[in-house]
């Protein structure tokens, strides 16, 4: 039987990514949608003739199964939370949330209601999973590097750019992909000491916005960071090292993934999301004792990860042990990004102040 699905929010994500995904996968029935714009209600309804919504609050229990949140970032809790407690699934891709307080939300949410669900699809890209699974060949894991570096990258216009929509710029945006990614790899752990510095050298000079989305320029300054560096450490012992960059000097996209062992390290390069100006094919290889292998990765059509991130919807929503987990998983890292900003935010008060001569 067909999970009954609704798409919340026809922004770039809900028309361009999950609607026709949903549509096409035969685990699932769309059968409404919600925007507040009537635009693309309008067109949705005279091509399907399926329901339209303005507001979430129409959809019930007893006509939708689970609800494909895809609204800016601000008002992910109070969408989803809404839903939930009305007895309605939820899943949300990154950032399920902006802050702690939001997590203890949605948790009180699905306690007494509907399940979330959440995550990242580069946890799904073939490539990634060809890297976990050569992890055990690596002995005990010591450090991992992990990097999204785009060389024009910066969302223009609209709300991703602005803090008190977006939450934040690209830790926010690409951070939250790497940390999910990481929690893949090595399994879920609380940062017990996380230092970062942010910076916003590109976000608010023209010609940096990505090309492969078609957003319009916006008349307000950008407050976020277009980069964020850091080094964290999980409570596992574990050291990491990232860097998310919306835009820098590289000539292309580039997502990697280092992660060093007793017995080895592992390299993966490869380009998460959906721009053209990305790594021509995966590559991974695997450094021994001063020997390095590349190994064989399939090359993917862009955007599989997605389908792969459906395919494992409806059998988590009948699992009962998934409740709760995607707040867990959240948790964490909301918390690393609190205390990533927090440090960060630290690190520049300390140069406003002049130093002593």
């Amino acid at each position: 039987m067909s999970v009954r699905v609704a798409v919340v929010g026809l922004g770039w994500a809900g028309r361009e990514l999950w609607l026709p995904m949903l549509r096409e996968h035969t685990d699932f029935e769309v059968v409404a949608v919600v925007d507040a714009d009537p635009a693309p209600r309008r067109t949705f309804q005279e091509a399907t003739g399926l329901a339209a919504h303005r507001t979430a609050d129409a959809l019930t229990a007893r006509e939708v199964d689970l609800a494909v949140v895809a609204v800016p970032n601000h008002l992910h809790v109070e969408v989803a939370g809404a839903l939930l407690a009305a007895g309605i699934s939820v899943f949300i891709e990154k950032p399920v949330c902006l802050t702690s307080a939001e997590v203890d939300i949605l948790a009180m949410a699905e306690r007494n209601g509907g399940m979330l669900l959440a995550g990242s699809a580069a946890r799904d890209r073939g490539d990634v999973g060809a890297l976990r699974r050569i992890l055990p060949e690596l002995g005990d894991i010591r450090h991992v590097d992990l990097g999204w570096v785009r060389a024009r990258g910066v969302p223009a216009g609209g709300w991703f750019t602005r803090r008190d929509k977006a939450g934040g710029g690209a830790l926010f945006d690409l951070g939250w992909h790497l940390l999910d990614t990481l929690a893949s790899l090595l399994g879920p752990a609380d940062f017990t000491q996380v230092i970062g510095v942010t910076s916003d050298d590109f976000v608010n000079v023209d010609g940096w916005r990505a090309a492969w989305r078609q957003d319009q320029p916006s008349a307000h300054t950008s407050d976020v960071e277009d980069t964020a560096r850091g080094f964290l450490v999980r409570a596992d012992g574990v050291s990491v090292s990232l860097r998310a960059c919306w835009a820098s000097h590289e000539a292309r996209d580039v997502s990697s993934i280092r992660v060093e062992g007793t017995a080895g390290a592992a390299s993966l390069r490869c380009t998460f999301g959906f721009s053209s100006n990305r790594q021509p094919e995966p590559e991974l290889t695997v450094t021994r004792e001063g020997t390095t292998t590349q190994l064989t990765v399939p090359t993917e059509r862009i955007g599989l990860e997605y389908i792969r991130q459906l395919d494992g919807l409806a059998a988590m929503l009948s699992d009962p042990g998934a409740r709760g987990r995607a707040i867990a998983e959240a948790r964490l890292i909301v918390r690393a990004i609190e205390n990533f900003y927090a440090s960060a935010g630290s690190a520049r008060a300390q140069r406003a102040v002049p130093a002593y001569r």
